[in-house]
């Protein structure tokens, strides 16, 4: 194991809490930078592109370095506007400390909530900051107390912790007078009794180590609180001092290992896969391997740049602990791992909205090449070109994210597009396990799978693994099973929803020895996931799934009856109303296709008096699945391009069978006694 006093921290704030001032205060006060810039005056330090500077909003996430008080920081800036909040999301896995920006004058807003759990559903030890106090009213221990019951979380004056830190080398009783001088005794007795062994020590000693202290907020026991006004530099320093005393060095092993969070293209157009290095050493032109969506890779790293903003330094070693970009990597997308770091777990935050894009004048294939570049960089942008019918449709956070990547489209390509009306994006699942055969066998072809499809957990995706013994069916072969079954969407039966967490086993198929090809059993999988899901679907064990929201409502308090009838309605599950004073808030979820229109609603009941705050919560059973498949109309038997049957040969010639025959024609027979135990595609790629 190596050590390292590096830290990644992460800005992360709702829009408009002022994350961005508060990034450009903290350069200035350490010295990276001459000048404060604003991002009213578009000339922050860190939101350099075109779009960021016209709309005074961050979009994607930026990186620099500062060096204070024996720290040295690497800082990511990360979006605050809900619609961008995916690429916020990418960054936190590779984060070691969070610093949660707060407006004093905004309080806890729907999305400070959102972060606050991501945060947590990610680890990351979390620093508060307080902003804009000059606008508020009360100090910023009754703004704090505030936050703290809001959040449900023990918020500790962050001076009083760092001054004990601080005195790392000094004796106990110079760090009390450091603790007093910084912020209350009461500081360290909120961060002592959150923990059992802290309490102890505190009794003990009347104080607390600075190692405890920096444990406790590594572990997410406590979580330090500063206050100010980034504008005007107000509270900056203590927060910037708080910082460097707080992060505690990380150790990082000796095997290399790195996460991709980010993929974008510099300015020649090249690729860059932005990585944290989480193990080990990076160095220029060093042989890397990992597996993307199934399949297996390896690849060099060409250069490896350190970046400021938009500008960097090549650098020809990078140690564990650090972030960077590497070109050279074409096959890598955000969340993969590298070497002996394991794949990010998918994300919490995902589009719900599907839209109709139209080229206009251009040439719809070239619509397609540049989405499709734009998705390499944000993979959850999900385009989809239906060639039949001749339309490409992307997948949407909101509005705001629809206005930029017209802009983007424009800017790069050339191309002046628009939009059609949103739609709700279903997914599809299974309720029980399914067994799926696929044979594709025209003549001097020959490929059969035998897939079991599963029901996984909330979330998980499609995962896949594999069951087979190499002694019936080769490894080389499993792989290529596994890389069909990740590398695609599969639509399901109901509507033609993507399929979604599932767990596809691979049980066994069969290769020719002379008439096998590769994309024979590209068709012999897809088949065998379809024939499994009409299995599936005459069982019932098909189910149409749906987006929800998580909503938060305001409204005044005689305008609560009207919420509630509203919101149950929509077959919102949801908590008692809070009601304080003249106010009234409603929190829960409820259908996406139920409140998208809702806000516009509330403006006229409330006489523009409430506020409606919609942000994406999970997949659900859909609440009204009948009339959507209904109006959908949807024949899965009818979709050639994702047929269930399976191509047989007889007499020199191919024929179809239909799906519900295919097993009965089936050539393999799975033996249980010959099955190994189950193994993940990432195991079968690595073995």
């Amino acid at each position: 194991m190596t050590a390292a006093t590096d830290a990644v921290v992460g800005l992360v704030a709702p829009v408009d809490a002022g994350k961005t001032t508060l990034a450009e205060a903290l350069l200035f006060r350490a010295g990276a930078i001459r000048r404060q810039g604003r991002v009213d005056h578009g000339d922050a330090h860190l939101d350099t592109h075109a779009l960021e500077r016209e709309r005074g909003i961050t979009i994607f996430a930026k990186q620099t370095a500062l060096d204070h008080a024996g720290a040295h920081l690497m800082i990511v800036d990360t979006p605050g506007h809900v619609d961008f909040s995916a690429e916020m999301e990418r960054v936190l896995p590779v984060l070691d400390y969070a610093v949660l920006v707060v407006s004093a004058t905004d309080g806890v807003q729907g999305h400070t909530e959102t972060l606050w759990e991501l945060l947590a559903r990610y680890r990351v030890p979390t620093i508060l900051f307080i902003n804009k106090m000059d606008l508020a009213d009360g100090d910023a221990a009754a703004v704090r107390g505030v936050l703290a019951r809001r959040l449900g979380a023990p918020l500790v004056a962050g001076e009083g912790l760092a001054a004990v830190c601080r005195a790392a080398d000094r004796a106990p009783a110079a760090a009390l007078e450091d603790a007093a001088a910084g912020a209350p005794a009461a500081a360290l007795e909120d961060a002592a009794a959150t923990d059992e062994r802290a309490l102890d020590e505190y009794l003990e000693t009347g104080t607390l180590a600075p190692a405890t202290v920096r444990r406790l907020v590594a572990e997410r026991a406590v979580f330090p609180c500063f206050a100010g006004a980034a504008l005007k530099g107000e509270g900056v320093p203590a927060l910037l001092d708080g910082i460097a005393a707080l992060v505690r060095q990380q150790m990082w092993p000796a095997a290399f290992g790195a996460r991709v969070y980010r993929v974008s293209r510099g300015p020649r157009g090249e690729r860059l896969a932005w990585l944290k290095v989480t193990g080990g050493e990076l160095r220029a032109k060093m042989p890397l391997a990992g597996v993307t969506r199934g399949e297996a890779w390896e690849e060099k790293a060409d250069q490896v740049r350190l970046y400021d903003a938009d500008s960097y330094e090549i650098a020809q070693a990078v140690p564990a602990g650090r972030v960077c970009a590497v070109s050279g990597l074409t096959r890598v997308m955000p969340g993969d791992g590298i070497g002996a770091e394991a794949a990010a777990a998918p994300p919490a935050l995902v589009p719900v909205l599907s839209y109709r894009v139209d080229p206009g004048e251009a040439d719809i294939t070239h619509l397609v090449r540049a989405l499709r570049e734009l998705a390499d960089e944000e993979p959850l942008l999900g385009v989809r070109w239906e060639e039949q019918l001749g339309e490409v449709h992307v997948q949407l956070m909101g509005a705001v994210q629809q206005e930029v990547l017209a802009e983007e489209l424009h800017r790069r390509f050339g191309l002046s597009v628009t939009f059609g009306t949103g739609g709700i994006l279903y997914r599809e699942t299974l309720t029980a396990p399914a067994c799926g055969v696929g044979h594709f066998e025209p003549l001097r072809h020959y490929a059969e799978v035998r897939l079991l499809i599963e029901p996984g957990p909330r979330g998980s995706g499609v995962v896949a693994g594999s069951r087979a013994s190499e002694d019936d069916l080769d490894r080389n072969w499993q792989r290529l099973i596994l890389t069909h079954v990740l590398e695609r969407d599969h639509p399901g039966v109901l509507t033609g929803a993507p399929l979604t967490d599932v767990r596809v086993t691979v049980l066994g198929g069969r290769a020719h020895l002379k008439h096998t090809e590769g994309g024979d059993f590209r068709q012999a999988t897809y088949r065998a996931v379809r024939q499994g899901l009409m299995e599936a679907r005459t069982a019932g064990a098909c189910e149409l799934m749906e987006p929800w929201y998580r909503f938060r409502l305001a409204v005044p308090s005689d305008k609560v009856g009207r919420a509630l009838a509203d919101v149950q309605r929509m077959a919102a599950v949801f908590d008692p109303p809070e009601v304080a004073g003249d106010r009234a808030r409603l929190t829960g979820i409820a259908p996406v296709c139920e409140m998208r229109s809702y806000a516009l609603e509330v403006a006229a009941y409330t006489g523009g008096r409430g506020h409606l705050s919609l942000e994406f919560a999970c997949y659900r059973p859909c609440h009204n699945a009948e009339e959507v498949i209904a109006a959908g109309a949807y024949d899965p038997a009818a979709d050639l391009a994702n047929t269930p049957d399976s191509v047989f040969c007889a007499h020199g010639a191919g024929y179809t069978v239909p799906w519900d025959e295919v097993p009965a024609h089936a050539h393999t027979v799975i033996e249980p006694a010959r099955l190994r135990p189950w193994r993940s595609a990432e195991e079968v790629f690595g073995s």
